[in-house]
């Protein structure tokens, strides 16, 4: 991207996002009710509102067929989530989004370095944003995250605003945070980042011989032929998810849900007069996904060995 600007965290990298479109209260974004809770947190926390659009199935990202339908003339933005480190149905949502007159940030915490259409998703968005968080792809040791766009105007209002606004010191054209990143942080992500590309090799390879071994017996995660993933999660859909989990941590192999209740179901959104049937697929994957352990370290014999308790 033509800017890559480093903030303190990939929840205040969406905050900077729309502080700098200028979204205002009252304004619609909308979004995956199937995320972690910043995609939706921080729509709220600008006091505009999350209107939530329902997954695919398979891939877990926003279905963009749906998308059109919960547009309204105080719709804003859309923002599509790189779930699990796959980029969703840009092609189709770039449309609906020229189409509507709608801005697009990228919601990509789990996926730097996935593309789509050969094109890296930093790239996907008016604005598009990935965390640094330890258990991320690219990690740090703490909190991180940074802003990606091509545009030049919103480059240079973000790069103010993650600094209490100051165009100048102490002088104050917007109102803005402390968003810098850590200058630690810093210095371990340049030790990492030239390793990166290989990291990201070894996890397709972890992944391949991952979905080689279970997919006769598991639903595997599924991506579309024109992306990538950065694999921040390999995630498996079960039916008995509650006693393979307890079978795997008898043995000693951690497991994560990621995430046992969609946003529309938390009691914090309860305001927005979402009820439980409103998003199925979204509800059914909640019940269904588990993560398995994923990192470009994982040998074969280590595949095997968790594969071996998947039965």
């Amino acid at each position: 991207a033509k800017h890559a600007i480093t903030c303190s965290s990939g929840t205040d990298a969406l905050l900077l996002a729309m502080m700098a479109m200028d979204i205002q209260p009252n304004d619609e974004i909308i979004t995956t009710p199937f995320t972690f809770i910043a995609t939706a947190e921080t729509i709220a926390l600008m006091k505009a509102k999350p209107v939530f659009v329902d997954i695919e199935p398979d891939t877990f990202n926003i279905d963009a067929n749906l998308i059109e339908a919960a547009i309204t003339d105080k719709t804003k933005a859309i923002i599509p989530v790189s779930l699990y480190g796959q980029p969703a149905d840009m092609d189709a949502i770039r449309a609906i989004a020229d189409k509507h007159n709608l801005k697009v940030i990228i919601d990509g915490a789990q996926s730097f370095g996935s593309t789509y259409n050969g094109k890296t998703d930093s790239n996907l968005g008016d604005i598009s944003t990935t965390s640094f968080f330890p258990a991320k792809p690219l990690g740090c040791y703490g909190d991180g995250g940074a802003v990606f766009t091509n545009n030049d105007e919103y480059a240079k209002a973000i790069k103010m605003m993650r600094v209490h606004g100051q165009n100048k010191r102490y002088h104050h054209k917007y109102i803005g945070m402390g968003g810098r990143l850590d200058t630690i942080q810093a210095a371990v992500l340049l030790a990492k980042l030239p390793h990166y590309p290989q990291e990201l090799a070894d996890r397709q390879q972890v992944a391949q011989h991952y979905t080689g071994t279970l997919s006769d017996r598991l639903q595997t995660p599924v991506i579309r032929p024109n992306r990538s993933s950065a694999w921040a999660q390999y995630t498996v859909r079960v039916n008995n998810r509650d006693t393979l989990q307890a079978k795997l941590k008898d043995n000693s192999i951690p497991t994560a849900v990621h995430y046992p209740m969609p946003l529309h179901l938390q009691e914090c959104f309860q305001y927005l007069n979402y009820k439980q049937g409103d998003f199925p697929a979204s509800e059914q994957a909640s019940k269904e996904v588990m993560s398995l352990p994923m990192n470009s370290f994982l040998t074969d014999k280590e595949i095997k060995n968790i594969s071996d308790y998947l039965t």
